[in-house]
């Protein structure tokens, strides 16, 4: 499943392979970023290379311009909401087979989607039935995962959650269904970008979260419970390096997740301006804000941003609950504009990620986790990625390709 020379490089720099869905992988995993930034070429390209390609399946139909043609000018309701669901989902399938075709029978393609979204169960659904090799669900928890899923026992699923107390629910209530994660995702909020897994930003940095703490105690959960041997924990944010990868492996876990640096490969789906905002933002650029679903957000704080910040009391103050979406469609499940939910971020997810992804700075919201990026400013391809991960020489490796 990994190509000879990525294999020969994994075994010179000391890590271990990531074992998961019956397959030897290599122990980084491309985390699923909204909206479109890791679409068909992302993963693709991940999981030609031996690695976890993971797909974001909100509103993927922005990636096709028929759907979007189809999709445009609907005004808003129940009709346009339901032909809006149905383009993306459509889209959702297109990606799969695109991206499948890319990975070559390597790696692992992964679909990321948001429990936190309306047509949550539709997209899981629709991404199982596509063929997709594992199922990872974050912004809530997946309790209902296993029925959803019922019916592809061959499917890995998957829980992002950033704490031992977290993961501990979610395998008692799976156990109950007969059914256990085939990997965890161990996030940590205060280092990683998007909507974050705290309950408020002041939670953020709390010890809890540390690997040095979250890795063990995790590891102890899934002891008890008597799947420690197959269940990999795979920590994700702030991870850069592979002094970090070895720290992690070390403290535990099976593999690492990374968004950001990949997000500015060659090979992502996102505009070449989204990328060049994310490769030469430092961590003082980031700001940390309540976002439209009422979670903590990490993002570079572009003039858009700042200056909704700036007019963020004054629209709090005269939030209401409105009938009905007013701008595309109910895209989450919980909204702070829609909900008239005060403390919560007022402005719309969709369209603001949606202009992020076209590298529109005046309205783009532009997620990203902290620290320094592998190659800086540059904008490099997956390949060498992986290979400077892994400690090897990014030019003498491409030579050999």
């Amino acid at each position: 499943m990994i190509p000879n020379d990525l294999k020969q490089m994994l075994e010179r720099s000391g890590l271990n392979a990531l074992r998961l869905a019956g397959r030897n992988l290599l122990p980084i995993v491309q985390g699923g970023m909204g909206i479109g930034v890791s679409a068909h070429s992302l993963a693709g390209h991940v999981a030609a290379l031996g690695g976890t390609g993971t797909l974001s399946s909100v509103d993927l139909r922005r990636h096709h311009p028929d759907l979007m043609e189809a999709t445009r000018s609907l005004g808003v309701g129940p009709e346009a909401k339901d032909r809006i669901n149905a383009a993306n989902l459509e889209a959702l399938e297109r990606e799969v087979k695109a991206a499948r075709q890319i990975a070559g029978g390597h790696g692992l393609l992964a679909m990321n989607v948001m429990r936190a979204v309306s047509d949550y169960a539709a997209y899981v659904k629709r991404s199982l039935e596509a063929g997709i090799d594992a199922i990872v669900v974050g912004a809530g928890l997946p309790l209902d995962l296993p029925e959803l899923a019922s019916d592809h026992p061959q499917v890995a699923l998957i829980p992002i959650l950033s704490d031992s107390r977290g993961v501990q629910l979610v395998v008692r209530k799976w156990e109950r269904k007969k059914r256990m994660p085939d990997a965890i995702v161990l996030e940590h909020p205060g280092l990683a970008g998007g909507h974050l897994g705290a309950a408020r930003i002041e939670d953020l940095h709390d010890p809890r979260f540390d690997f040095e703490r979250s890795v063990p105690e995790t590891l102890a959960v899934l002891r008890a419970a008597g799947i420690e041997s197959q269940t990999p924990v795979i920590a994700a944010g702030g991870i850069r390096t592979l002094a970090d990868i070895r720290r992690l492996q070390d403290l535990g876990a099976a593999g690492v997740q990374l968004g950001t640096p990949f997000a500015v490969t060659t090979e992502g789906d996102a505009h070449p301006e989204f990328k060049r905002v994310l490769a030469e933002a430092r961590d003082e650029d980031m700001v940390e804000f309540t976002s439209v679903a009422g979670l903590p957000a990490r993002a570079v704080g572009t003039p858009w941003l700042r200056a909704y910040l700036k007019a963020e009391p004054r629209l709090q103050a005269v939030a209401q609950v409105k009938a009905r979406c007013t701008k595309a469609f109910d895209c989450l499940a919980q909204c702070g504009l829609r909900d008239g939910k005060a403390g919560w971020g007022q402005f719309c997810i969709d369209q603001q990620l949606a202009s992020a992804l076209h590298g529109d700075l005046k309205s783009g919201l532009f997620f990203s986790g902290r620290g320094a990026l592998p190659f800086g400013s540059q904008i490099r391809s997956v390949r060498e990625l992986l290979v400077r991960l892994m400690g090897g020489d990014s030019a003498a490796t491409l030579a050999a390709a």
